[in-house]
């Protein structure tokens, strides 16, 4: 299904809870190649917030319109600040849908850093929700 509410939106992207389907999104829009490393911070620690708040233990990212330079994300700061943070709140499994030739597509979901919960990488919004859904 694709019932959702916006839990909240700005210019980077948009964070939607699908309580009939059990999960929480995140659909990241094309601006973000212009996000710093602190308003991407930012945008998780709000993120992470949203899952303590909605109890969901099952997350989409739609990072299929994501332009942020990977290198301006200090993931060591994401290790330390928001995986405990989803670790606390029971997520079970974590998805991307990311663009067509990303290497990680396919890779067998596993934990990533301190994660308890596994991620995975999709092509497709159909197979990441697939998977979710199992």
């Amino acid at each position: 299904m694709m019932n959702g509410t916006h839990v909240f939106e700005d210019q980077w992207g948009a964070c939607i809870d699908r309580p009939e389907d059990g999960y929480l999104e995140i659909r990241w829009y094309d601006t973000t190649k212009a996000i710093s490393g602190d308003q991407f911070n930012d945008w998780l620690s709000r993120f992470a917030g949203a899952i303590a708040s909605t109890g969901r233990t099952r997350v989409l990212v739609d990072a299929t319109q994501f332009r942020m330079e990977m290198g301006a994300m200090d993931m060591d700061w994401r290790d330390a600040n928001i995986i405990p943070r989803y670790n606390a709140a029971g997520v079970e499994k974590f998805a991307f849908q990311m663009p067509e030739g990303m290497p990680a597509i396919g890779t067998p979901p596993a934990p990533e850093g301190p994660a308890t919960f596994p991620t995975a990488y999709f092509g497709t919004r159909v197979e990441a929700l697939s998977w979710l859904s199992d």
